[in-house]
């Protein structure tokens, strides 16, 4: 038995290890990267969206008053400033009316009037200002509106701010602070990497104890296949569980003792068939020497009757048209079964196997072609039509004399049931080793019932038709034949209009017992 390199126990406590992995340096890669950026954009639409709900109450005239400082806003503003830690300032355009909400109302005011005046230089204006606030980076800068990063240095701190004028004329600040979020960031990270170390440890253990449950009786069901492998069926499956492979265990319970039940059944029919076998050969030793002693007893019969009706019609009887109509009867009868007897003693050599082959290379399409040529007396006599697909050469290892008696036994099948267009189609099917020859005729399709006897001995779909043009029912037995000596398929396929018959021929060289030429 090959040893295994790999069970599927640690095939699964991997998999889960390597995904427990991946999804942590995902998460890590995907925090230090879009973690900062995630969190300014945040803060960025909790300004926008107080922004909002401040400058539709001053539409509505809310901080028209000239009240001086009032702290107090509507119960939304308050409420969204302390859930998001947003410092608010709202002064109007006559710095008279002021309100604010802020922990630190003094820088709040400095910073209204640095807005005010845009006294904030940028941090790259550094070096030649002495202020005490910076802008970072403008991040969004709309025509009612702006929002930017600014710095304190003197507390080292950055805050986000959005400096705005309200619907009524007023000006409005929003301050936030933004805390390093880089800081915070890698502690998480940190974090994250120490949890998930912990958790791949105790999630691998897991999938391993698990993973052991669920594959043992996977090994159980290997260890029977094994066993029946070598043809001992007693071994049973005895898992309880409800799984699927609870099922396959008792499939193969089920499969095990069907097989012992069959190989005792096939010891008992072998026995038989050979005995069968043997029965069958010498029964067809029997026929096959009946058909010899037949054959060869009418030969000499057949040959006396030719000659006498050779002279008949040379004149020797007294009414010379009498004696034409008979001779001709006899001659006719003559050739026929003179055929016929060939055709048997073909059919016997095949079947007995004495025929030797001898396996060539030659070109089919020219073959065939070749063969057409020679019946294309009787092809015309019938006013049929044949047409050879177009093709390059394609050549064949076969013997060439079986290969011209099967097409021949083909083409004159095809000519004599030939009917309606009276067209007949031969084309070339390539395959993988091998070219299929097809041999097609327009007419009515061969009954289904009488479709598996057509390559019997003697069998004739219409009698009558076939007396008509001299077919004696050997032919498509000698194809048969000679396809079974050549080890190469062979066949019959009906269609609505028609009738293909066709058989294979090897195009590549394959080592052969007798004949074989390269």
């Amino acid at each position: 038995m090959k040893e295994r390199k790999h069970t599927l126990q640690g095939q699964f406590t991997l998999v889960f290890f390597v995904l427990m992995v991946g999804t942590i340096l995902i998460t890590l890669l995907f925090n230090r990267t879009f973690l900062g950026r995630y969190y300014l954009r945040e803060k960025e639409k909790a300004l926008e969206a107080l922004y909002k709900e401040i400058d539709g109450e001053a539409a509505q005239g809310a901080f028209l008053e000239d009240s001086g400082e009032d702290e107090s806003f509507s119960e939304e503003i308050l409420r969204a400033s302390d859930r998001d830690g947003i410092n608010i300032m709202v002064m109007g355009e006559d710095a008279a009316t002021i309100r604010i909400s802020a922990s630190d109302k003094e820088l709040m005011m400095n910073r209204m009037w640095d807005n005010l005046l845009s006294a904030t230089p940028y941090i790259d204006q550094r070096d030649s200002s002495d202020s005490r606030f910076y802008i970072v980076s403008v991040r969004t800068r709309e025509k009612n509106y702006q929002v930017a990063i600014v710095r304190n240095t003197r507390l080292g701190t950055d805050m986000m701010e959005l400096f705005a004028v309200l619907s009524d004329g007023s000006f409005c600040l929003e301050s936030t602070p933004v805390e390093s979020i880089e800081n915070s960031s890698a502690i998480a990270s940190r974090f994250m990497i120490y949890i998930g170390i912990i958790a791949a440890l105790i999630g691998s253990l897991a999938a391993y104890l698990m993973a052991g449950r669920l594959t043992r009786p996977i090994r159980e069901l290997t260890e029977i296949s094994s066993r029946m492998k070598n043809l001992d069926f007693s071994a049973k499956y005895r898992g309880k569980s409800r799984t699927e492979v609870a099922e396959l265990g008792e499939n193969m319970n089920e499969l095990s003792q069907t097989l012992e039940e069959t190989i005792s059944e096939l010891k008992t029919a072998n026995r038989q068939l050979q005995e069968d076998l043997e029965h069958r050969d010498k029964t067809e030793e029997m026929r096959q020497e009946f058909l010899s002693n037949v054959t060869h007893e009418l030969k000499t019969p057949l040959a006396l009757i030719s000659g006498y009706a050779e002279g008949l019609h040379d004149g020797i009887a007294e009414d010379p048209e009498s004696t034409k109509f008979y001779t001709e009867v006899i001659m006719d009868e003559a050739n026929r079964m003179n055929q016929m007897v060939q055709k048997l003693l073909s059919l016997s050599q095949l079947e007995y196997g004495v025929t030797e082959l001898s396996m060539v290379r030659f070109d089919i399409v020219g073959f065939v072609r070749g063969c057409i040529a020679s019946m294309q007396m009787l092809i015309d006599k019938n006013g049929i039509t044949v047409r050879v697909m177009e093709c390059g050469p394609i050549y064949v290892w076969a013997d060439e004399f079986w290969t011209e008696e099967v097409f021949d036994n083909y083409l004159s099948n095809a000519i004599n049931h030939c009917e309606g267009e009276k067209v007949i189609d031969i084309s070339f099917e390539q395959k993988e080793n091998c070219v299929r020859v097809i041999v097609f005729n327009t007419g009515a399709p061969i009954p289904e019932e009488a479709v598996p006897h057509l390559f019997e001995k003697f069998y004739k779909v219409d009698k009558a038709r076939t007396r008509e043009y001299g077919g004696s029912g050997v032919g498509l037995s000698i194809v048969k034949a000679i396809m079974e000596q050549m080890d190469q398929a062979y066949g019959v396929t009906n269609y609505e209009n028609g009738v293909a018959f066709w058989f294979e021929l090897e195009t590549v060289a394959v080592d052969r017992e007798v004949g074989e030429q390269s």
